[in-house]
């Protein structure tokens, strides 16, 4: 069954495929640096970010290639829509992340981006290696049996 979604997040971009192709270890809430368009336009909730991935750039990290459409009534003003977009997290959490992307292997995978009780736009990134094919094969397998299970007691009463 899947969790129920907190009252004060309304998100705006899930990245669905990111818990198949990649073990997220820990997970962060990052702020993030947006234009008034670009937050004019998540709020109409257009944005993708399953192809997006965070990554170091000089001292801080950066969200490329996340997809924010431009936003129609702003003609000449509007922004680039895969601009690098400024991550904002405390000093400690931001050497952490790029100590594991540089060191170990891992990988920072956008999981979500969503408005906060507050509305302020913030994105779910996770820490994680990427998996091979026989995990991704043995997360298959365990979908499937818990589906089954489900409805195998569902039925039984």
């Amino acid at each position: 069954m899947a969790p129920k979604p907190d009252p004060g997040r309304r998100v705006v971009a899930d990245n669905r495929s990111a818990r198949f192709h990649y073990a997220i270890e820990d997970t962060f809430e990052a702020g993030i640096a947006l234009t008034g368009t670009e937050v004019k336009s998540l709020r109409g909730g257009k944005a993708t970010i399953g192809e997006s991935y965070a990554g170091p750039s000089g001292n801080d990290l950066m969200l490329f290639n996340a997809y924010i459409p431009e936003y129609l009534e702003a003609n000449r003003f509007n922004h680039d829509t895969k601009r690098p977009r400024r991550l904002l997290l405390h000093r400690r959490q931001i050497n952490k992340l790029i100590g594991a992307t540089q060191r170990q292997g891992y990988t920072v995978i956008p999981l979500k981006i969503y408005f906060n009780d507050k509305g302020r736009a913030k994105v779910e990134l996770g820490l994680g290696k990427g998996k091979q094919l026989h995990d991704k094969r043995e997360s298959v397998k365990q979908r499937d049996w818990q589906r089954d299970k489900a409805r195998l007691m569902r039925d039984k009463g």
